[in-house]
């Protein structure tokens, strides 16, 4: 059973929103943000990269950069840049990116089921970067950006994101980078408690994206519950903000690699030795992207190939087994290239398939790569079993895009 709740948000008034809304703080470094925010005092990244406002070279993680984020933070309210909802809401959120939509209810989900295992994670976090979100969130008492979450589809759930998108939305735009971002309140006693009432009959919710931002705002809601001797477990800080989308409306998009040096192959003795466990077809110059799982793009030479991996190099029936990832590290990557560690090889360098396999191309034409390795996207169905299996995936596997918009709606822990 999963536990959510309404909460009174804090947000932008409908003729602000654009100027306060920004991108995720781990999407872009500190000079990018420093240049998004040029010329404007609202943006969101006063609050989420407030080494902004100081020096070039600025440790973002001093005291003072933490002490300049509760300053803003508190200046943002004063000024009415951010104002509290006078009831309790869930909020419905819309994302479109070119012909695919997505839209994912805004709730305070708790940190039990964080900490007790039903909300599920697929991939393995650093401490260094839960304690930066954690500092933040300890200091600003704030979930100031969401979390990301799934849940498998619910008909319920559904007819609720039907109805309300029907109405007229509270914000509507579209941000610089071409999405567009919808969203509505939904304060109806009636529409709050079917939402309530339906997650409880979810078995449990699934971090598509995320996974530092969700351990660091569950970590603090439970720090705070046991610094807290008249916890009674009904306070804010049991909850923290989260959009969660039905499965089916997720789309993954591929993660592929980039490789310098080929460990002291030539190109044609790559290939031939590629042989033994893929089907290995030239096709030309022109960029060939996978079309099926267990089907790669491989780049070299200024030629792209297509592999298909032959049986038994994969098991379908294994959440592990059956990933592309898992198959191009044993087969190419480990055992032809001798990459073993994904995590800190500097031979290897991954894209994000948001910017197209020409960015793969043009790196192995520069000479700053050698080859290129496209992998056909893991699906919604994929990450949800090995996180029920309880297994983790490796390392850069899913990319999800179009990314959250931070700063449309924030919960304060207090």
């Amino acid at each position: 059973m999963i536990t959510v709740k309404p909460f009174k948000g804090l947000r932008p008034p409908k003729e602000l929103v654009e100027k306060v809304a920004a991108r995720p703080y781990d999407v872009l470094n500190s000079d990018e943000a420093r240049k998004e925010a040029e010329g404007n005092e609202m943006s969101l990244y006063h609050i989420t990269r407030p080494e902004i406002e100081f020096p070039k070279g600025t440790d973002e993680h001093s005291n003072e950069v933490y002490r300049r984020a509760i300053e803003n933070f508190a200046m943002f309210q004063q000024k009415g840049w951010l104002v509290e909802e006078k009831k309790e809401c869930y909020y419905l959120y819309a994302q479109t990116m070119g012909r695919h939509k997505q839209y994912g209810i805004v709730v305070a989900t708790n940190v039990k089921d964080y900490m007790e295992g039903r909300i599920k994670k697929h991939e393995l976090t650093r401490h260094d970067k839960e304690e930066d979100r954690m500092k933040h969130i300890r200091n600003t008492h704030a979930n100031i950006e969401p979390v990301f979450l799934s849940f498998r589809d619910s008909a319920t759930l559904a007819d609720v994101i039907d109805a309300v998108a029907k109405g007229v939305a509270e914000y509507d735009f579209i941000s610089e980078d071409g999405i567009r971002h919808e969203l509505w309140v939904i304060d109806d006693n009636d529409t709050i408690a079917t939402i309530t009432e339906a997650f409880k009959s979810l078995p449990a919710l699934y971090i598509a994206d995320g996974h530092h931002r969700t351990a660091a705002a569950a970590l603090v809601g439970d720090e705070m519950a046991h610094n807290n001797p008249n916890h009674n477990g009904t306070e804010e800080y049991n909850y923290f903000l989260a959009v969660c989308f039905p499965e089916s409306h997720l789309k993954i998009i591929d993660y592929n690699r980039l490789v310098k040096g080929l460990n002291g192959h030539s190109e044609e003795e790559l290939l031939h030795l590629l042989g033994k466990n893929f089907d290995v077809v030239p096709k030309g110059s022109e960029i060939y992207h996978p079309d099926r799982l267990h089907n790669f793009a491989l780049y070299i030479g200024g030629n792209w190939y297509s592999l298909t991996a032959h049986d038994g190099t994969y098991d379908d029936d294994d959440p592990i087994r059956g990933l592309d990832v898992t198959v191009s590290s044993k087969y190419i990557l480990d055992e032809l290239l001798g990459i073993t560690d994904l995590r800190r090889d500097k031979r290897i360098d991954f894209v994000g398939g948001i910017r197209g396999l020409g960015e793969l191309q043009s790196r192995v034409d520069s000479g700053e790569m050698d080859l290129a390795l496209a992998l056909y996207p893991v699906s919604m169905h994929q990450l949800l079993a090995i996180a029920d299996s309880g297994n983790i995936m490796p390392p850069k596997t899913t990319w999800f895009e179009p990314k959250l918009r931070s700063g449309l709606v924030i919960h304060k822990l207090d």
